[in-house]
């Protein structure tokens, strides 16, 4: 039979690991869903739950400067994805899935503007797990005609 353990005389220290001093990828992610729509007039970044109906915090570029033409910029997309970031993160969020989308449709550009990609950045410079990143961006499936179709634009 084996003989029990003794503890050594004097103090004996246990150590117990905190959930702040855990590594990253010990802490529990609370996802969420960051909508980024970025045109060539302005960014909007609206972080919502995993099902996308009910809302947590939502920014735009309109919302951070006073110039009309800066509502698109990559300066403007950054301070708003971090306003959006923090009011997700009093709220619990810590790692999000990305869905960038421009205008797109049967006459708007299908690629995104200029604020996209700063935002992505920002949000990721903030602590933010990002997951997966997509391109959600309509495209038409033949619908509506489109304009300056058969002999094309006139300039």
């Amino acid at each position: 039979m084996i003989p029990p353990k003794i503890p050594p005389k004097g103090r004996v220290e246990t150590r117990v690991e905190t959930k702040e001093e855990r590594p990253m990828h010990y802490k529990t992610l609370r996802w969420g869903i960051a909508h980024i729509y970025s045109s060539y007039n302005n960014t909007i970044i609206h972080i919502t739950d995993l099902t996308g109906a009910e809302t947590i915090s939502k920014a735009s570029g309109g919302m951070v400067v006073k110039a009309h033409r800066l509502e698109s910029s990559p300066t403007a997309a950054m301070t708003a994805a971090k306003r959006a970031a923090e009011g997700a993160m009093e709220k619990g969020i810590n790692a999000l899935h990305v869905k960038i989308r421009a205008p797109g449709g049967h006459n708007g550009p299908n690629n995104p503007g200029p604020g996209a990609q700063a935002a992505v950045r920002a949000l990721s410079r903030m602590g933010i797990r990002i997951g997966v990143i997509e391109d959600v961006t309509a495209i038409p499936h033949d619908g509506c005609r489109k304009k300056h179709f058969r002999r094309g634009r006139r300039v």
